[in-house]
């Protein structure tokens, strides 16, 4: 197992770098960038995609006096809206953003920077990228975490009851209210969620926007860890339900392999419990995937975020950044962001397989080739 390891460990650089230059040479030829933001916000033809966002703050930089000439400072540029702007000017803003330099270049010194974990500065707000995403994980831990864990807390039992009574009434109608809730999208789960149950025209039974109540921080420590969990009620609840019917029949499934199986069979006939056979002897081999893809699903609800969810209330994390960062070509923020998903992906895939050795010894992933 250990050679293995070694081996997965050595592939995680190249992995790395593969990702990431195909991601550098795709947004290469996306139209539109920082620059032409910029130039778009000096003549006033911007169109925000955020209003958070909008306005230049933080890129320290306007067009000097004269920049703005008539037809003796225009001329050809290769960016779109710069007819008219100081050519000098538009030379500033190439050196600010690295641009003055060619693409392999830019790549290379990226990805140094990134191997030594230096991710930069966003292009328009005045902060550090890695204190930018410590600002979002509040949310995104929150939201990844708690919908993780109730996804197993419900799903695993409520599989075993419908693997045990397959074919009845409860694993008929179990079944189709799940199949309903994955038919349904989470954002319109949550619009409900929200004129139902958060004011919007029924009842004001949840707060509809936020993590925390104005008055969190005059709390008691009890009330404080209420007014959190009221405040994550609608937001997980329109998350994890489509999660339910995936997690739930893949417990029912490998259930149902496991008691299908001779040996369940022989515990039968040695005359043991139907519970010491199931939990006993059944549980573990059954659970043996959904127990070492639990890492793998926790980091994959922890850092996907939810765009739409967190949208509509109000809640200020990952998915959001990601979001607006892509819309308003704040490089810094996307490649550090996707280096720093793509390095924690990576690392998850191979606990999982350790977690597989731990779950199930006679697993041996030396013997397989990498």
């Amino acid at each position: 197992m250990a050679a293995y390891l070694l081996k997965r460990l050595l592939l995680i650089i190249p992995t790395l770098i593969g990702i990431m230059l195909i991601s550098f040479v795709l947004i290469q030829f996306a139209p539109g960038g920082p620059i032409e933001r910029i130039i778009a916000q000096i003549s006033g033809s911007e169109v925000s995609a955020t209003s958070r966002i909008g306005g230049g703050q933080g890129d320290g930089l306007s067009a000097p006096g004269g920049g703005l000439s008539g037809a003796g400072a225009a001329e050809a540029s290769k960016y779109r809206g710069a007819q008219g702007l100081d050519p000098a000017f538009i030379k500033s803003l190439e050196k600010q953003f690295g641009f003055d330099k060619p693409a392999y270049e830019r790549f290379g010194l990226m990805m140094w920077n990134y191997l030594r974990f230096d991710f930069g500065k966003s292009y328009f707000r005045d902060v550090s990228v890695l204190q930018l995403i410590r600002e979002k994980m509040p949310v995104s831990i929150s939201l990844g975490l708690w919908m993780t864990l109730a996804t197993y807390l419900i799903c695993i039992p409520l599989g075993i009851r419908k693997a045990v009574h397959d074919g009845e009434p409860f694993d008929t109608w179990t079944s189709g209210l799940l199949v309903l809730g994955y038919a349904l999208p989470g954002f319109l789960v949550a619009v409900f969620l929200l004129v139902v149950f958060a004011g919007g025209s029924f009842f004001q039974w949840f707060p509809s926007r936020g993590l925390t109540g104005e008055t969190w921080a005059q709390m008691t420590w009890a009330g404080k860890i209420v007014d959190y969990f009221w405040h994550l009620a609608l937001p997980l609840t329109a998350m994890a339900l489509g999660s339910f019917t995936t997690m739930t029949f893949l417990t029912k499934n490998s259930f149902l392999d496991e008691i299908r199986k001779q040996y369940v069979t022989t515990a039968r006939a040695k005359g043991l419990g139907e519970k010491r056979i199931l939990y006993g002897h059944v549980f573990r081999n059954a659970m043996l995937l959904i127990i070492a893809g639990f890492p793998g699903a926790f980091i994959s609800a922890f850092f996907s975020g939810s765009l739409l969810i967190e949208k509509i209330f109000s809640l200020d994390g990952l998915g959001l950044l990601g979001w607006e960062s892509v819309i308003n070509r704040d490089y810094p923020v996307v490649f550090a962001t996707l280096y720093i998903f793509s390095l924690v992906g990576l690392v998850v895939h191979l606990v999982s397989d350790f977690v597989y050795t731990l779950v199930d010894p006679r697993i041996d992933f030396e013997s397989r080739e990498v």
